[in-house]
């Protein structure tokens, strides 16, 4: 999923991050981090808005800290607090757990290990999880009335398919595990970068891709993602994650921070995004032009 292609090292990202807190001062102040997409910069201004709002606190942005994992290392090491992750994370063995697909124990573990191991709130998520999804052009979809996975099966053996490239391979969510278990074998398969994948379906150079359920260009392009009815990907829902002492020093955070909880789905989420990378207007101007339509901001 989501720990996206890292674009920083850690180690450099270390370094930014640590350039980018010695200008910041501490006390009353809550940093939020984020990593390199879209997704979670416009959620991280949406609770700089929020908890200015109905706080006296003041929130930094602290934006591109690479990957989920170095996000969660910053968590640990206090130089944020603040972040939005997803539960998929469960399955990077930070600690012990019990091997699920189920997406509300796939959460649950999550919020209990990470308040164990690193002191962490893990809350409900926003209502949305960013994982592949195997994806058509809306056309292909209305011709042949696919609306899951499944419904592919009898069209598979005449289909071109995109993938990310790495996905081909791997073991436990990769080609061979999803091959076993849908009994569907495409009929050529094309590995790629996964920014490529859209464009690839769109411009029907492949019939089905495998793709990111909230990316924007899901929109941009008009295509339909297949409901995932065997459960085959890891949940990765989407939750706000503070540091637990934040939450003892600053308590009225706790229901600021809920206020997101179930609010965001899907749909929202792609659409969010698309103002972003498609539209190119600023992360901050979207999150407040939504807090204001769901009445959360004046």
């Amino acid at each position: 999923m989501r720990n996206r292609i890292r674009l920083i090292a850690p180690a450099i990202a270390a370094v930014i991050l640590a350039a980018a807190l010695s200008g910041c001062g501490a006390g009353n102040t809550i940093r939020i981090g984020t990593q390199t997409f879209s997704e979670p910069k416009i959620i991280a201004h949406m609770y700089r808005a929020l908890i200015e709002d109905r706080t006296d606190l003041k929130v930094k942005v602290m934006p591109d800290l690479a990957a989920s994992p170095v996000v969660l290392d910053a968590m640990k090491n206090n130089d944020i607090q603040m972040a939005t992750l997803y539960s998929g994370m469960l399955f990077d063995n930070y600690f012990p757990f019990e091997p699920t697909k189920d997406r509300r124990k796939v959460l649950e573990q999550a919020q209990t290990g990470f308040d164990k191991f690193f002191g962490l709130k893990w809350f409900d998520s926003f209502g949305f999880e960013n994982t592949y999804a195997f994806t058509v052009r809306k056309d292909l979809a209305e011709q042949h009335r696919l609306e899951k996975i499944s419904d592919v099966k009898p069209l598979a053996g005449s289909m071109k398919l995109g993938m990310d490239t790495t996905w081909l391979v791997r073991e436990s969510d990769g080609y061979p595990a999803f091959q076993k278990a849908y009994g569907i074998t495409f009929g050529q398969t094309f590995p790629m970068e996964i920014a490529l994948v859209y464009n690839a379906v769109a411009s029907k150079s492949m019939d089905i891709v495998l793709a990111y359920s909230t990316d924007a260009r899901l929109k941009e392009y008009e295509l339909t993602t297949l409901q995932d009815d065997k459960q085959f990907f890891p949940p990765y829902d989407a939750s706000p994650v503070i540091r637990k002492d934040v939450l003892e020093k600053y308590p009225e955070l706790n229901e600021i921070i809920g206020l997101l909880v179930g609010k965001i789905d899907a749909q929202t989420m792609i659409e969010l995004n698309y103002e972003v990378d498609v539209n190119k207007r600023n992360e901050k101007k979207v999150a407040e032009q939504y807090l204001k339509k769901i009445g959360l901001l004046q």
